[in-house]
C-alpha cells in the first residue's frame, strides 16, 4: 500500500530537509504514479535518486532502525 502522505518535489532542498534517519521511501513521477520504493538511510536514498534515477517526487516515512525500514518496506 502507499504512503498516505503528500509528495514532495525531489530537489536538493528536499534532500537537504530529511532527518538524517532510516525510513521507507517512495519516488513517483510527474502524475504522482510510484515508479520505486526503497528503504535505508533517507539522505542517501534521495541524493542516489537525485543524481541518478528519473523520479520527480519523493515521500517518506521514518523508522526506528534500518530492520524496522526494511519491514516497512515488505509490509506495502
Amino acid at each position: 500500500m502507499a504512503l498516505r502522505k503528500a509528495w514532495r518535489s525531489l530537489d536538493r532542498a528536499t534532500v537537504g530537509r530529511a532527518p538524517d534517519a532510516y525510513g521507507l521511501v517512495e519516488f513517483g513521477d510527474a502524475e504522482g504514479t510510484v515508479v520505486e520504493a526503497n528503504a535505508g538511510l533517507l539522505p542517501d536514498l534521495l541524493r542516489e535518486e537525485l543524481s541518478y534515477g528519473d523520479a520527480e517526487q519523493v515521500r517518506w516515512k521514518r523508522a526506528q532502525s534500518a530492520a524496522h525500514a526494511q519491514q516497512l518496506l515488505d509490509e506495502r
